[in-house]
Order: structure tokens, then sequence, then C-alpha cells
């Protein structure tokens, strides 16, 4: 299984400011789907932050994203090691493949791949 990219999830009910703020940085929106907003460099695409208010499908908020080549694999190798699956493995209408894994930090982790 290959990491893809690993990206910040802010929970944050100032999606605006957040967008200007991060534009200062050279940041640009790159998805909006109204509930969370991603932006990304120009020169480094997999560099990316997201502002999320509330998660559309799962009961939390991650505090990160990763994207990986096998989403599949990385559920059954979080399952089988006894992880806390926070939110299911599951097709998003928004084209994703993903889950929820609390970290032994006790962060949640988006475990995603694109479909």
């Amino acid at each position: 299984m290959a990491v893809r990219r690993v990206m910040p999830v802010i929970s944050s009910e100032t999606a605006r400011e957040s967008k200007e703020f991060y534009g200062l940085l050279g940041f640009e929106e790159v998805m909006n789907h109204g509930w969370i907003v991603t932006m990304a460099s120009p020169s480094t695409p997999a560099a990316q932050v997201s502002f999320m208010s509330h998660d559309k499908t799962a009961p939390v908020n991650p505090d990160m994203s990763v994207e990986v080549d096998d989403v599949d694999a990385a559920y059954a190798a979080m399952r089988d090691s006894g992880a806390e699956i926070v939110h299911p493995l599951q097709d998003e209408e928004w084209g994703v493949r993903r889950f929820f894994v609390r970290d032994p930090n006790g962060r949640v982790v988006n475990v995603l791949s694109h479909r």
C-alpha cells in the first residue's frame, strides 16, 4: 500500500477567512462542497489543507486525511490491528471510498482512495 498524500483537516466555521488567509501563502481553492473546502499549492498540488464545518456522512470531523492507493487493504490492516474504526468503510457520493480510524493519540484519521 502506498501513501499518495497527507492533508490536515481543520474544523472551522470560518471558511471564507481561512481561504483568504491561506491564499496569502499561495494556496488556491481546488474543492468546495460547502461543508468542506480544500486549498492546494499550484506548484505542488499534493500540498493541501482543508477546512470543514461538519462531515457530511460521518459522526465526527477528522483531524487529517491520508490518501492511499488501496483503501480496502488499509481498512483490513487497521481492523485486524484492533484500531478503533470511527466511521465504516464506504463509498461516498463525491467520488471517494473512505473510513475513519482513531490513532494512538486520539486523533481521527480519514483514510481514503479516489474511485
